[in-house]
């Protein structure tokens, strides 16, 4: 498994997302925990909104 993956499983299994255990992200496979991390992080992704840029109006 990939050590970042690793890093990623601790981080979530020391501050589970609400509604989740620790157990939970344990048995979480690598795509699912990745997969999790970018929608509980999407709103960062989204800084550069608004910014120069191509605009349709």
């Amino acid at each position: 498994m990939n050590p970042n993956t690793e890093k990623l499983r601790k981080k979530y299994m020391d501050h589970p997302p609400e509604g989740m255990t620790s157990e939970d992200i344990r048995r979480m496979s690598e795509d699912d925990l990745l997969d999790m991390d970018d929608f509980l992080n999407e709103d960062e992704l989204d800084d550069d909104f608004g910014g120069e840029g191509f605009y349709i109006f």
